[in-house]
C-alpha cells in the first residue's frame, strides 16, 4: 500500500469514527460501558491485525506464501469473534450497553470495510497511474 495520503486516511476511517462515537454517546445519553466495551474489543483485533500483517510480511520475505495467509485468517476471522463475543456478554450483562456496543460494532465494521474498498481503490489507481 503506497504513501497515498487519501488510501492512508481510508485505511484509518474506523479509528475517527472511535473518535468520533464518544461525544455522540456522551451527548446522547448512551451507556459509556458499551462504548468501551465495543472499542475495547476493536482495538484488541486491530492490534491482532497489526500483528499479523508483520508475520505475513516476513513470511512473504521468505517465499512462504501459505504461511503468509495463515495468519491474515486467523486475524480476521478471530475480529469478527472477538466483537461479537464481547458485544454479547455486554449485553447479556446489561441490555441497553449490549445495543450500544452493538451498533458501534456495525458503524465500525461498516467504516472498516468501506475504508479497505476505497484504499485499495485508491492505491490500484496510484499504480496504474
Amino acid at each position: 500500500m503506497g504513501s497515498n495520503p487519501a488510501a492512508t486516511v481510508a485505511r484509518n476511517i474506523d479509528l475517527l469514527i472511535v473518535a468520533v462515537a464518544l461525544p455522540i454517546f456522551l451527548i446522547a445519553g448512551w451507556p459509556i460501558a458499551g462504548y468501551l466495551v465495543a472499542v475495547a474489543a476493536w482495538l484488541f483485533g486491530r492490534a491482532m491485525k497489526r500483528a499479523a500483517d508483520e508475520r505475513s510480511k516476513r513470511s512473504l520475505a521468505a517465499g512462504d506464501r501459505r504461511a503468509a495467509l495463515r495468519p491474515q485468517a486467523i486475524a480476521s476471522i478471530s475480529r469478527v469473534w472477538i466483537v461479537t463475543g464481547a458485544v454479547l456478554i455486554t449485553g447479556l450483562i446489561d441490555r441497553e450497553s449490549g445495543l450500544a456496543a452493538a451498533l458501534l460494532a456495525v458503524a465500525l465494521f461498516s467504516s472498516h470495510l468501506l475504508g479497505l474498498f476505497v484504499s485499495q481503490m485508491l492505491s490500484s489507481e496510484e499504480t496504474s497511474a
